[in-house]
C-alpha cells in the first residue's frame, strides 16, 4: 500500500510539474513574439540575419485542416460527453452518496472544470502558443487529479472493470482533442519549443468562427450531459450525509 502511495504522488507530482512547463513555455513563446515588434537597436539587415524567421500562422483553408476541425467537433467532444455520462451512472450504481461521497464528487466536478476551460478557449478563442501551452497544462493537471480521484475511490467502494474501461476514455480523449488541435495549430507547437518566433497578439476570437448554433449547442450539451448530472449526485451526496465529505466508516449501504 505504502509503495502504490509513493507510485501515486510521484505520478501526480510529475504532471503538475509538466503542467508548470508548459505553461511557462507559453509564456516565453508569448514574450520572444512580443519582441518582434520592439524598435530594432542594430541594423536592419544585420538584425534580420541573426533572428530566427518570424511568422504569423495561416489561416485554416486545406481540406485537411478543415476535416481535423471537424473531427473535434463531431466526435471527440461527443466522446467526451458520453463518457462522462457514462462515468456518472457508474457512480449511481455503485451507490457513491453511501460509500466515497461528496468528496469524490467534487473531485469529479474539479475535473470537470479542468477540461471545460479548454474546451471554451478551443470553441471561442484563436489558438496561439499561450492558448495551446494552456490547454497542454490543463491536460496534466487533469492527469493529477484523476489519479488522485482513483486512489481515493477505490479505498471506499468498488470500481467495477467498466468504470475502469470509462476512464481511460475520460483521459484520453482530452489527449486527442490537444493532438489535433496541436495538428492545426503546429506552427504554436514550434514556438513552444522554441523553434520558431511567431508574432504576439492579445487574447482575441477565432478568425474562423465555429459559428453560433454549434457554440450554443455545445455548451446546451456539456450543461445537459456532465454539469447537471454531477450537480444531481452532488446534492444526492449531501442528502445522505448532510454536513459530510465522506460518509461514515461502515455506513450500510
Amino acid at each position: 500500500m505504502m509503495e502504490n502511495r509513493t507510485f501515486l504522488r510521484y505520478y501526480a507530482s510529475t504532471m503538475l510539474c509538466a503542467g508548470a512547463v508548459t505553461l511557462g513555455a507559453g509564456f516565453i513563446a508569448w514574450w520572444r513574439g512580443r519582441r518582434i515588434d520592439e524598435p530594432a537597436t542594430a541594423d536592419p539587415p544585420a538584425a534580420m540575419s541573426t533572428k530566427r524567421p518570424v511568422e504569423d500562422e495561416p489561416e485554416e483553408t486545406d481540406t485537411t485542416r478543415h476535416v481535423a476541425r471537424r473531427v473535434i467537433q463531431y466526435f471527440v467532444i461527443p466522446v467526451w460527453l458520453a463518457s462522462g455520462l457514462t462515468d456518472w451512472w457508474c457512480h449511481r450504481r455503485t451507490d457513491i452518496e453511501h460509500t466515497t461521497g461528496l468528496k469524490e464528487t467534487g473531485i469529479h466536478l474539479l475535473m470537470l472544470g479542468e477540461a471545460a476551460f479548454p474546451v471554451l478557449a478551443g470553441l471561442f478563442l484563436e489558438i496561439d502558443a499561450p492558448v495551446l501551452s494552456f490547454m497542454i497544462a490543463s491536460f496534466f493537471v487533469h492527469e493529477a487529479t484523476a489519479m488522485w480521484d482513483v486512489s481515493y475511490a477505490v479505498t471506499r467502494r468498488e470500481v467495477q472493470p467498466m468504470e475502469q474501461h470509462v476512464h481511460s476514455f475520460l483521459e484520453m480523449v482530452p489527449l486527442l482533442a490537444v493532438a489535433l488541435i496541436a495538428v492545426l495549430h503546429w506552427p504554436q507547437v514550434q514556438a513552444l519549443l522554441g523553434r520558431k518566433v511567431i508574432r504576439s497578439r492579445p487574447l482575441r476570437m477565432k478568425r474562423v468562427p465555429l459559428g453560433l448554433p454549434y457554440a450554443l449547442g455545445a455548451l446546451g450539451m456539456m450543461a445537459v450531459f456532465e454539469v447537471l448530472p454531477y450537480c444531481e449526485e452532488a446534492l444526492r451526496d449531501w442528502k445522505a450525509n448532510p454536513g459530510r465529505l465522506t460518509p461514515p466508516a461502515g455506513q450500510p449501504v
